[in-house]
């Protein structure tokens, strides 16, 4: 098989690309990679030396592509399949690839901080930072609210590419610091996003690894069993 992408079933970025090669059924070959094993870190990381995944690998094409948003499009240019993740028009693109990146800075970025100060021994974590980074998703959260007030999703008519970014961003953020009441929009959403097929089978296939997710004390029953909400 051509692709391979090198991730973990957990990691919230890796889920972003998943839930695009989903959308258009896009053929590939997933490889875990366990961080935590010296071995197959030193691998990776001479696959790609910031060690950052995910990581798309084109046998046909001999090229190795890292960085998110870069893999989808890279996606979108060689192996586009039947629903395009990106209009043509070239200022619509740059309003997706804007909230593709306020997805993944404002909520993926805080949410890391807020999961990784947790797994930090006490003397260790950064009380002052996690603040700072729950201000933050609050106010995602807000702006969220008022741009989705009269949209379906994130950018346009159609699921694209700032929803992949959403999708996990939403999912593990909605854990570490639930959405305010009043934010019926945002929750509205979200809910959009989650009864996706391509996202119903990412959380599907993470499920087996949240018992390694340090909240997953707060994380909502549909998700960790399965089923109905």
């Amino acid at each position: 098989m051509s692709l391979t992408l090198y991730q973990h079933p957990l990691a919230s970025f890796c889920h972003k690309v998943l839930i695009a090669l989903y959308e258009n059924g896009t053929a590939f070959e997933p490889h875990l990679v366990d961080l935590g094993n010296p071995d197959a870190r030193a691998e990776f990381c001479e696959l790609w030396p910031v060690g950052k995944m995910p990581v798309l690998r084109d046998e046909a094409r001999d090229r190795t592509v890292p960085e998110t948003t870069v893999i989808i499009e890279y996606l979108e240019q060689h192996y586009p399949g039947a629903r395009p993740l990106l209009p043509s028009d070239q200022d619509e693109r740059l309003d997706v690839r804007l909230w593709d990146r306020f997805f993944d800075l404002y909520v993926q970025v805080p949410v890391q901080k807020i999961v990784v100060d947790r797994i930090r021994p006490q003397a260790s974590r950064d009380p002052y930072g996690v603040a700072e980074a729950r201000a933050t998703l609050a106010n995602a959260y807000d702006m969220l609210e008022q741009r989705m007030r009269e949209r379906s999703w994130a950018c346009g008519e159609e699921f694209g590419l700032a929803d992949c970014a959403a999708s996990p961003a939403l999912f593990y953020a909605g854990i570490v610091a639930p959405f305010p009441p009043g934010h019926t929009h945002l929750a509205a959403y979200f809910e959009r996003l989650m009864a996706r097929p391509s996202v119903q089978r990412t959380i599907a296939e993470a499920r087996p690894y949240f018992p390694m997710f340090p909240f997953v004390d707060a994380m909502p029953a549909r998700f960790l069993h399965g089923g109905a909400p």
